[in-house]
């Protein structure tokens, strides 16, 4: 191992690379996982140096583990063996090529969302997929590794859908280019010329390569949007209502709470008050007399609104006119109506795009519990019955759950016209860890007592985290952001497993790459 520490900062320079056992613990640790520390954190600056750290570290038999944001929570970046190679990709975060002229844009696989949305906003372009809800800390490598859903996901589907071609870095150090710029004379337009390697990489989790940059598809940035919210009494009527404004491809973003969840973001929100709020609408109104009369608007509706709502969802219509997006916003709202749904005010969707990369506070509880979500990604038709199904398998749970202070909740969104998404949440209280420390901002913190450790509570969680994997298995759902936490491996038939263990022999016979992800 000192052998090899020594090769790789001739590489990155010893100051981009640490053995400190606090930082190689914290960077190992995910937002549910805190197990086997790195051995080593690497944060190589350039495709040239990602390439001699793998090629390195592979040849010294030291497992690779690549980590983008750290905000997922399926132990898809933590290490599954001592002594491993972390790669720290901070450091790759810019963006090398915006072509106007043929509408794509080239980045290094370490910028975050809120960089690339930022440096494309500026412009009047944005990608089809514009990152996720922690995009100010997720990268745009690492949300590709695990896949990711949220902005423009009601319209453009998943980060995967975006993407053009990548280079990624093999186990050997080789740097493979998919999509168009596989071929020798060609630049990166275009996904598809013969097989799509491009898709290969997606999802894998880094457990066939490490992306380097990536080419996305850009969009001129739409202008006008219409905001709108609903309630119903009944999780059946508003997963009805949802799924069908999703087949109807009305709204950019559609996304839907439970009671517990609901009243947990209102201790936690302040919808009209709060400063950096009113910014945020300032800067996304278009000027500063439809910012005060939108921000008057949210002071009138205050969160009492909220107070006797169920089940509740929020959509945002954005078109290229005004016109446009009045009439997707109709349409939503009249087959919300037409399923039983009340009209709400719609301060929620107005904040939440306003500051579409706000802090990651709610990955705790308003005291200070932690929290994990899973999730399922279901055809329509299933969309009920996989909540019912839920809501069974939490019933009986409810005595233990009471007894450790455990609590759930729901997030519930749509993915373009065809796939409806249930995510289940937990809160429980427990102590914090570092990721928590260094990701959610220091005046919340002060305002949190936190909990002891509590270990009995944590394992009756993972318990019924298992007990969801498997019942999602049985259903036929299937997951972003597998990492070494979703039953991949055993879900899938014979003939896919077998080729994906064989592309996995080919790219990495060792088993260097991410040693586990996928359950390889």
């Amino acid at each position: 191992m000192n052998d090899l520490i020594r090769d790789l900062q001739a590489v990155v320079g010893a100051e981009h690379l640490t053995t400190d056992a606090r930082e190689c613990d914290y960077f190992a640790q995910d937002v549910f996982t805190r197990s086997e520390p790195a051995g080593v954190v690497v944060a190589p600056g350039d495709t040239g140096q990602l390439a001699r750290v793998v090629g390195l570290a592979v040849a010294a038999g030291a497992a690779v583990v690549p980590r983008g944001g750290g905000m997922s929570y399926t132990s898809g970046y933590v290490p599954a063996e001592k002594g491993s190679v972390l790669l720290d990709m901070s450091r790759m975060g810019r963006i090398l090529e915006v072509n106007r002229d043929d509408m794509y844009v080239r980045v290094e696989a370490g910028i975050t969302w809120q960089a690339l949305y930022e440096g494309l906003h500026e412009q009047g372009l944005r990608t089809p997929y514009w990152g996720t809800l922690s995009g100010r800390f997720a990268t745009v490598g690492g949300s590709l590794s695990q896949n990711s859903i949220f902005w423009g996901s009601g319209h453009h589907g998943s980060a995967a859908d975006s993407v053009i071609g990548l280079e990624v870095v093999l186990a050997d150090g080789r740097v493979l280019n998919t999509g168009s710029a596989a071929q020798v004379k060609a630049r990166p337009f275009f996904r598809h010329f013969g097989p799509d390697l491009t898709g290969l990489f997606t999802g894998d989790g880094g457990a066939l390569g490490v992306k380097a940059t990536v080419t996305l598809r850009l969009l001129p940035d739409a202008g006008e949007r219409e905001f709108g919210s609903f309630a119903f009494d009944r999780y059946q009527d508003m997963a009805a209502a949802m799924s069908e404004i999703a087949r109807q491809d009305l709204v950019s973003e559609c996304f839907g709470f439970d009671p517990y969840l609901q009243k947990q973001r209102m201790k936690r929100e302040s919808l009209a008050k709060d400063a950096s709020q009113f910014a945020g609408l300032l800067k996304s109104s278009g000027g500063v007399g439809k910012a005060v009369k939108e921000g008057a608007k949210l002071a009138l509706a205050g969160r009492r609104f909220m107070d006797d709502v169920l089940w509740s969802f929020h959509v945002i219509c954005e078109e290229r006119t005004a016109e446009a997006a009045q009439h997707c916003l109709a349409e939503a709202t009249r087959i919300a109506r037409a399923q039983g749904g009340r009209v709400l005010p719609d301060s929620i969707p107005r904040i939440v795009r306003a500051n579409p990369f706000g802090p990651v506070n709610n990955m705790l509880g308003p005291a200070g519990e932690r929290w994990v979500p899973v999730h399922a990604l279901v055809p329509h038709s299933l969309a009920a019955s996989a909540l019912g199904q839920v809501e069974a398998l939490f019933e009986r749970h409810r005595k233990g759950f009471a007894a450790m202070d455990i609590h759930t909740g729901y997030l519930l969104a749509t993915v373009s016209t065809n796939c409806f998404v249930v995510e289940p949440v937990f809160f429980w209280p427990d102590a914090i860890e570092e990721v928590h420390r260094r990701s959610v901002e220091p005046h919340h913190l002060k305002r949190i007592e936190g909990f002891p450790a509590n270990p009995e509570a944590q394992a009756l969680v993972r318990q019924v985290k298992e007990e969801l994997s498997e019942l999602f298995s049985a259903m036929g759902a299937v997951h972003l952001q597998v990492g070494k936490a979703y039953h991949y491996r055993q879900g899938l038939r014979d003939e896919p497993l077998a080729l994906v263990r064989e592309l996995k022999r080919v790219v990495d016979p060792g088993n260097r790459m991410n040693p586990g992800c996928l359950g390889l």
